[in-house]
């Protein structure tokens, strides 16, 4: 993987995130794909699994509920790729209401491994609330 690569990756993260297309998140990650929200969380196993916990479905450890409409926002670039390893810095922000004021925002990092396809193989986030 590229720098440039991984950056495509996760403009295509973001815009997933933002549809909460079933398509769109499942394009993103091989099927047998290891996803942590969380470093100490039990991975969940497999692309299905991702998507349903991205759409707030199931009971997957470390899976936040599904964001209203119009509330949040992200952007993340990658700082580093060793092979199929890359790292991701950004910031997700959340809105009181569709098109009103920053509530909240996150600083994130991601550590990702791809696969021959470039899509994301393992996905390992950390964040911290901003004060």
């Amino acid at each position: 993987m590229t720098r440039a690569e991984v950056d495509s990756w996760l403009d295509a993260y973001v815009a997933a995130w933002r549809s909460y297309d079933p398509s769109e998140i499942a394009a993103l990650f091989s099927a047998d794909v290891s996803y942590r929200y969380h470093p100490y969380d039990k991975p969940i196993m497999g692309r299905d699994a991702v998507v349903e916990s991205w759409l707030g479905e199931g009971d997957h450890e470390g899976a936040s509920s599904r964001d209203a409409d119009g509330t949040y926002d992200a952007e993340y670039r990658c700082v580093a790729v060793d092979g199929d390893v890359a790292v991701a810095t950004g910031t997700s922000w959340y809105l009181d209401a569709p098109g009103g004021e920053i509530d909240q925002a996150f600083h994130n990092a991601f550590v990702m491994r791809f696969d021959d396809e470039g899509r994301c193989a393992e996905f390992t986030e950390w964040f911290v609330k901003a004060p």
